[in-house]
């Protein structure tokens, strides 16, 4: 195996008059959005069941693995930001995270930006309030960042105008699927022709059982 790691799953659940109490490997309790994990770094996400009914983390994975980058070469920007990942690492960070999380396909990106559109049908309209939505000023509680990203000559850029995030999905040669936040057009577009050697941002997924 590449990678060896430990991840605690800690969730918390309240009852009236009492304070918080701390559960280890087991979520029975608990409401969806009340978990929290811990990485073998140690660093905590939460996590939130979105519209699309699906358990998403709430911030960027910091997991410190191979081929990932802060933006700039900045500890303090993994921070504010996340960490940036080639696809391979990527795959392999929210595999890392273990219990069902995985990193989305383009289809678990195209159910949550629809899930926050309404009833509207207009791909358009589908864009644009996924955006409103789902940024860290939006009322989802989802937090995206415009986190910018690295290109294939090593160079960092876009902070603050686009969020790029990786899918599952591959699209041609050497190519997958992405998820982009564009400030600029106040849109988030999935698109297909992200290049592998890119490193973009990671949001990690997991299906709820019914």
């Amino acid at each position: 195996m590449r990678y060896f790691s430990i991840i605690l799953f800690v969730t918390f659940s309240m009852s009236c008059g009492t304070n918080k109490t701390i559960q280890h490997g087991g979520t029975k309790s608990a409401k969806p959005t009340d978990s929290i994990l811990i990485d073998r770094d140690g660093n905590k996400y939460s996590s939130k069941q979105m519209a699309d009914g699906k358990l998403w983390m709430t911030s960027d994975l910091k997991l410190n693995l191979p081929h990932s980058y802060c933006y700039g070469n900045d500890a303090r920007n993994c921070q504010r930001y996340g960490r940036l990942y080639l696809w391979e690492e990527a795959m392999s960070g929210c595999s890392l995270l273990g219990d069902g999380w995985r990193l989305p396909s383009n289809n678990d990106w195209y159910q949550l930006s629809k899930a926050y559109a309404g009833a509207n049908d207009d791909s358009v309209m589908i864009r644009k309030a996924a955006f409103k939505s789902l940024l860290t000023t939006g009322n989802s509680g989802f937090n995206a960042v415009l986190g910018g990203g690295r290109s294939l000559d090593s160079t960092f850029g876009r902070v603050d105008a686009h969020g790029f995030y990786w899918t599952s999905t591959e699209g041609g040669t050497g190519m997958a699927w992405f998820a982009n936040f564009a400030k600029g057009s106040q849109a988030l577009y999935i698109q297909s022709d992200g290049e592998k050697e890119r490193a973009f941002a990671v949001r990690c997924v997991k299906a709820l059982n019914k």
